[in-house]
């Protein structure tokens, strides 16, 4: 990983983007990783067009899961529902840039994994859990 991206990971995980709760949430989704105890919670308020008007988060854990929340949720504002349902693992990585480790993956998709339960939630549609499988 070059210094500059750590650099821009640890910014994002000491100083979150979008952190905290939002009482008038549309949608809320809490998710955690129980093996190493990260926990990231989405909020979201979804306007009727099916376009998020603001996200935000609340959560604690390592610096993977908390940068990639903070990166996340910062480039979904102002986007549709089906762009959010299309997003992919790739999108994280890239977001992070840098390549995530089998045992860290988790730990990066955490927060893609909330918003896309949220989104699902919101549409009253069942998720594939299968595309969060290491």
């Amino acid at each position: 990983m070059g210094e500059a991206q750590f650099e821009i990971i640890l910014d994002h995980y000491r100083n979150p983007r979008n952190y905290g709760e939002m009482p008038n949430a549309t949608v809320k989704v809490k998710d955690s990783n129980p093996l190493c105890g990260d926990v990231v919670e989405v909020y979201l308020k979804i306007a009727d067009s099916g376009v998020v008007e603001k996200a935000t988060f609340r959560g604690h854990g390592c610096a993977i899961s908390q940068a990639s929340a903070s990166m996340l949720i910062e480039t979904i504002q102002g986007k549709s529902l089906n762009e959010l349902k299309n997003l992919s693992k790739q999108h994280v990585f890239d977001l992070l840039g840098i390549e995530v480790g089998p045992v860290r993956i988790k730990c990066a998709l955490l927060p893609l994994k909330a918003v896309k339960t949220a989104v699902y939630t919101y549409l009253g549609i069942k998720m594939d859990s299968k595309e969060f499988e290491g």
